[in-house]
């Protein structure tokens, strides 16, 4: 039999709202389109949902759902002044788990202990594992990062923790602007935006998102990456090799980490899923059960209507009316952070009122990794969120009415077919072997993604 290889080409991306379409230099290869679509070795359930695929993709069918392969770097959406080379996402992999980078922390004893990964890593499906991330002050590491907790010992203005959940780092390629609100990137989505960048400079860089974010992220998050740097700990020669066009004085730079961070970031692709090999036409990886969830997910359930595309995910912003973490229990509020700003999502950012209370649309892999749900963690399963979002009732009643998804409460589905879409997410979504996108060990010889004491002992390091 012929081996069929894929390679992307075109994927439209829908909106939420169905008006909005955004075309990706990708591809589809004929004969694998050909294969899908006479589905061979497909059930009449199989059949079912590929004819629900088409019917939301304008005819396209299963291979507009498909991630490329992480080494498909044509593939893959990058940033046009950022293009994906191998030296690059190299040297990208080992800064982003590197502890050494934890070189400017505001307190002395947690020197080179921390690191992106902290808060990003495989084991919670790169996000954090905790409702909060925390970088430095942080301490311990458990199975999955739901053991790291703040150092008791350190003043609680020294601690670095996130003021809303850790987003996850899988499928930030589909994404051109960050964060929960949206405000990182200066260009596509907020375009428009310039006037609200105060504070955001590297916006005016030109960079998308993901960019953005890995040179902002490193001066926020306590991180050091200069010339000591690169030559303390060996990571001098992976530069060069990276940037050979940047003059040696400029080479060793912030920037040019992040670049290297971000092109690697945009790598960390779950095509290992079962969902992923389901589209390719391995259709005995999804169980029967899991297989009409899929079918809820793509009709009844109205979720395709945001989480669209390979990722799984939208470019806009939706309120669902989920709670904070000022108004939740166990959870550490931020004395100097305005929490007005942080609990408007997007309308906090823009200072638009059509935009206030509503959060990125979040990509659904892995999602079972991480144990925490909604931009405030409020929720701990994926079902608690499908109930949440079938009864209609929010959690924060601060939220307008008319600012709130139409979705919200309109979907009117069984306890059976929110049983069935609860597997299709947690397990069908699901990349079982995301340790791949993680180094073996770092230049440095540090203990990652945490290198303080207790974490070593977690992690087992020696």
């Amino acid at each position: 039999m012929k081996k069929i290889y894929f390679i992307p080409i075109i994927f439209i991306l829908i909106s939420c709202n169905n008006d909005d379409y955004i075309l990706l230099n990708t591809e589809v290869d004929q004969d694998q389109k050909s294969f899908l679509k006479k589905a061979p070795g497909a059930t009449g359930l199989d059949k079912q949902l590929l004819n629900d695929l088409e019917n939301v993709s304008n005819g396209i069918g299963a291979p507009y759902f498909i991630l490329p392969d992480s080494e498909q770097y044509s593939s893959i959406p990058q940033d046009p002044l950022n293009l994906i080379t191998v030296e690059k996402v190299e040297l990208g992999k080992l800064l982003f788990h590197e502890t050494a980078t934890g070189g400017n922390p505001k307190t002395s004893s947690n020197l080179f202990t921390y690191s992106c990964a902290s808060c990003h890593h495989a084991a919670a499906g790169f996000s954090s594992g905790l409702r909060q991330g925390i970088g430095e002050t942080g301490v311990g590491f458990g199975m999955s990062g739901e053991g790291r907790i703040i150092n008791s010992s350190i003043p609680l203005d020294s601690v670095d923790i996130q003021p809303i959940r850790s987003p996850t780092v899988l499928n930030v390629a589909y994404q051109d602007i960050m964060l929960w609100n949206g405000q990182f990137g200066g260009t596509g989505t907020n375009e428009g935006t310039e006037a609200n960048w105060g504070g955001i400079a590297e916006n005016f860089l030109g960079f998308q998102g993901v960019e953005v974010q890995a040179i902002k992220g490193q001066g926020v998050h306590r991180l050091l990456i200069d010339d000591a740097f690169v030559t303390t700990f060996q990571y001098k020669q992976m530069f060069d090799n990276a940037f050979p066009d940047i003059p040696e004085t400029e080479r060793y730079s912030t920037v040019n980490a992040a670049l290297a961070i971000a092109a690697y970031e945009r790598t960390i692709l779950p095509n290992q899923s079962p969902w992923q090999k389901w589209l390719k036409g391995e259709y005995n990886m999804l169980t029967k059960e899991e297989k009409r969830g899929a079918k809820i997910f793509f009709g009844k359930g109205k979720c395709y209507e945001c989480h669209t595309g390979p990722a799984l995910n939208d470019k806009n912003f939706y309120a669902f009316g989920m709670g904070d973490f000022d108004n939740s229990n166990q959870a550490f509020v931020l004395q100097d952070v305005n929490f007005d700003n942080v609990k408007k999502g997007r309308g906090g950012f823009t200072k638009v009122t059509e935009d206030n209370y509503k959060f990125k649309t979040p990509t659904l892999y892995n999602l079972v990794n991480n144990g925490f749900y909604g931009h405030g963690g409020t929720f701990t399963s994926v079902k608690e969120v499908i109930e949440y979002k079938n009864e209609g009732i929010p959690q924060n009643t601060e939220v307008p009415t008319g600012n709130l998804a139409s979705q919200f409460g309109n979907i009117n589905l069984t306890k059976k077919e929110i049983d069935n879409l609860t597997l299709f997410i947690e397990n069908g979504l699901k990349d079982p072997n995301l340790i791949r996108y993680a180094p073996i060990a770092l230049n440095s010889g540090n203990c990652f993604p945490n290198n303080d004491n207790i974490s070593r002992i977690d992690l087992g390091c020696n």
